[in-house]
């Protein structure tokens, strides 16, 4: 990696990545069935790759992005699922911790969590998740003062108009695609997950091992309910686009 490296620019699938219409594509890599498009987001050079759906992916991907092409950042654009029901579908998460939630030991019926490489066992550190650095968060929370993000209208929703809002928070990380009422209760009441998703804390772990920042930014295409499976391809693209715009001002900090 290079201190002055690009920002490695991470999506899970197609309609995440291509809501960033301003990304200038100057050359394209492929490397694992995987397309890295070298270019700009405004101001700064970047890598944009899609990386597929799940930690495997992500954490493969991740790699690439910091060993190949030297990048001095992590900054992943995408929708997630909500947890938390005071958020609303369109409402933004960035996520200021990252926790992995399907990896530990399975004791007494449930699973205990343990931070991902550490042995899930007695004995070992039981402390989990990968915090944005608070200097990092204030800046991130500067440069998206006054930002509009936009929203859904009534047309859209089916209902009323909702303005999208913008919280730091736990975002949970699982290879699982959550349309579950009851599970959506127990883990945000059990890890006070205020999202859940499939890639964001694996992309942290490798960050993590090669010391660079990683930004996670996920707009709520779902409530991870019962309806979320019919939800989710509703509301993919305007979510995305959401996601986006965050992720395009949040570029110009790091």
């Amino acid at each position: 990696m290079r201190a002055d490296g690009p920002i490695g620019l991470m999506a899970a699938i197609p309609q995440e990545l291509a809501a960033h219409a301003d990304l200038v594509v100057r050359t394209e890599r492929e490397i694992a069935g995987c397309r890295f498009r070298l270019g700009r987001l405004g101001t700064r050079d970047l890598v944009a790759v899609e990386a597929g759906i799940g930690k495997s992916h992500a954490a493969m991907v991740a790699t690439l992005l910091l060993q190949e092409f030297g990048c001095a950042s992590l900054l992943f654009s995408g929708v997630a699922g909500g947890l938390d029901p005071d958020l609303a579908i369109g409402d933004v998460v960035v996520a200021d911790r990252l926790v992995m939630h399907d990896y530990g030991a399975r004791v007494d019926g449930r699973l205990k969590p343990y931070q991902p490489g550490v042995p899930p066992l007695p004995g070992f550190p039981e402390e989990t998740g990968y915090g944005l650095d608070p200097m990092l968060r204030e800046k991130i929370k500067d440069a998206l003062e006054g930002l509009d993000i936009g929203g859904f209208d009534a047309t859209a929703t089916g209902g009323e108009s909702h303005r999208s809002r913008l919280i730091f928070g736990t975002v949970l990380t699982g290879d699982i695609f959550l349309n579950d009422a009851q599970e959506r209760e127990r883990l945000h009441r059990e890890f006070g997950g205020v999202a859940i998703e499939m890639e964001g804390a694996a992309v942290a772990a490798v960050a993590e091992r090669f010391g660079v920042p990683t930004v996670v930014v996920r707009a709520l295409s779902d409530l991870a309910g019962s309806e979320s499976h019919m939800d989710f391809p509703a509301f993919l693209d305007a979510a995305a686009r959401i996601a986006a715009r965050v992720v395009g001002r949040i570029s110009t900090v790091l």
